[in-house]
């Protein structure tokens, strides 16, 4: 590759150097908890909107969904379709009560805060499982971050896969320790940006390369007519209903992603979400494409740009290699870089808040000052990063398989219980506790078994066992309290 290239190289430090000092210049800003968990409730509907959408992709849209692509052909397409539907409706529908109910309900910070206050859960045992459930899967989905910039550095600069772990580790960690949610905010706004004209430029640039659209799809269709066939799999046989229902299932997720509903909480108003709305919609629906167009193209080359050896996971690096010039390559590969951290710093601070504020907070610390909430957020995000760091050690972890069962285990652990506590009035305590047990052992157990119906998606089951568990604890129940129903009518 290029990556003896002088200017690639000074491009990611140079771009380094700026995530360092945005953290830097919103850490004089930080006073209180509030401040470091969610920025005051100040973003403004185009931070959030990119911010959202950024952290919501992470390293997956521009490496694990192109590398699928690039094996299965347009295959992806019922996984890009269904996570573009699912954008869509979580911000059609979720995201501005969210907002309302989280500031109505105890000024909510955290979604266990708030799962705490909607139900008045005195005995804090649903803030606690809630929070459990959130290490458990961030652990997870913030070693992938950390796999997928272990691939990058090792691609770019042949380095060795542990050095490239560690040094985008060390990044990462380093504004997000400083800055907390706004500095992250602000940070994944600026890599928004970059992975759009990364993911739309590249495609079209390669298009020329690979003679055009119709030359692109011709060169797919001759090396196997299957790639472009979205009802069979590379071998010809019918993709089925348990394949095709798993890949669309990827868009039930969105429900219950911490990382992506902090930023509905935070939003500056409950007005600003539509317009936050289309310009998330946008993006992702033209950000998808292009990545299934990227490992079209790579299809297309017939390995001219992809060497034998390398990870499938890699078409997106070596077709920026192949046909972009070393300038542009350092700006765009940074877009890798910028994909991968807006996601594992939202994550790290996410698993910090729920350390810190609905457990240090409330098991053993319930008078601890707002400095020292702080800084106990701080040192929780390094310490949740070396844990996901000893996960990520593993170079055979794939990036879409991290995220595939992380986002799976929230979608199903947290996704129902979002949506009826925001919709049904009749939901209890108990029931929001049985869909957190019901959704999260699901996942766990399913994932873990194979065959026939075991190899449905497991947050298609999860999901469903949550609802089940939700609905008829509820109704089994005494009705909430009037001082619940009440809240929760004007929110309505």
């Amino acid at each position: 590759m290029a990556e003896a290239n002088p200017s690639i190289v000074v491009t990611f430090v140079l771009y380094l150097v700026l995530m360092m000092a945005v953290g830097a210049i919103f850490y004089r800003r930080t006073t209180d908890l509030s401040d470091y968990i969610l920025g005051g409730r100040k973003l403004n509907y185009w931070v959030t909107s990119l911010s959202a959408q950024a952290s919501d992709m992470s390293g997956w849209l521009l490496m694990g969904l192109p590398g699928y692509a690039y094996l299965a052909g347009l295959e992806a397409f019922w996984i890009a379709f269904g996570l573009a539907l699912g954008t869509y409706l979580n911000w059609r529908f979720i995201a501005r009560r969210l907002r309302t109910y989280t500031e109505i309900s105890g000024d909510s910070i955290t979604l266990p805060d708030y799962f705490e206050s909607r139900f008045r859960d005195t005995s804090r045992v649903l803030r606690i499982v809630s929070s459990i459930f959130i290490l458990v899967f961030f652990l997870i989905y913030t070693s992938s971050g950390f796999v997928a910039g272990a691939i990058l550095f090792s691609a770019i600069f042949n380095l060795p896969y542990t050095t490239g772990l560690l040094i985008g580790a060390v990044v990462i960690i380093g504004y997000t320790f400083l800055g907390g949610f706004t500095a992250v905010s602000w940070t994944d706004f600026i890599q928004g940006i970059l992975m759009f004209f990364a993911i739309t430029i590249v495609p079209l640039v390669g298009f020329g390369f690979a003679g055009g659209p119709a030359g692109t799809f011709e060169a797919v269709r001759l090396a196997n007519p299957e790639f472009l066939n979205i009802f069979t799999a590379t071998d010809g046989s019918p993709l089925g209903i348990i394949a095709i229902v798993s890949l669309l299932a990827w868009g039930l997720g969105y429900f219950g992603q911490p990382h992506i509903l902090a930023r509905f909480m935070a939003i500056r108003s409950a007005d600003e979400v539509a317009p936050a709305r289309r310009i998330a919609s946008t993006w992702v629906v033209i950000s998808l494409t292009g990545a299934v167009l990227v490992g079209l193209i790579g299809i297309a080359s017939g390995g001219s740009f992809m060497p034998p050896e390398a990870n499938s996971e890699q078409v997106f690096i070596h077709l920026i290699d192949g046909v972009i010039p070393p300038l542009l390559a350092g700006i765009f590969l940074s877009a890798i870089l910028a994909a991968i951290m807006s996601t594992a710093d939202s994550q790290l601070l996410v698993t910090s808040s729920a350390l810190t504020e609905d457990l240090y907070a409330v098991l053993l610390r319930n008078r601890a000052s707002q400095s020292e909430l702080v800084w106990i957020s701080r040192f929780s995000v390094i310490a949740v990063a070396i844990v996901a760091s000893l996960i990520a050690v593993d170079p055979e972890s794939t990036v879409l398989g991290l995220v595939s069962y992380a986002w799976g285990g929230f979608g199903a652990t947290f996704g129902p219980i979002v949506l009826l506590s925001l919709f049904w009035r009749r939901m209890t305590r108990n029931g929001a506790l049985a869909g957190l047990v019901a959704g999260g052992v699901t996942v766990i157990v399913w994932y873990n078994l194979s065959g026939g119906i075991f190899d449905l998606y497991e947050i298609v089951p999860g999901f469903l066992f949550s609802l089940a568990a939700i609905v008829g604890v509820s109704l089994l129940g005494n009705p909430p309290a009037a001082e619940i129903t009440a809240e929760f009518d004007q929110v309505t």
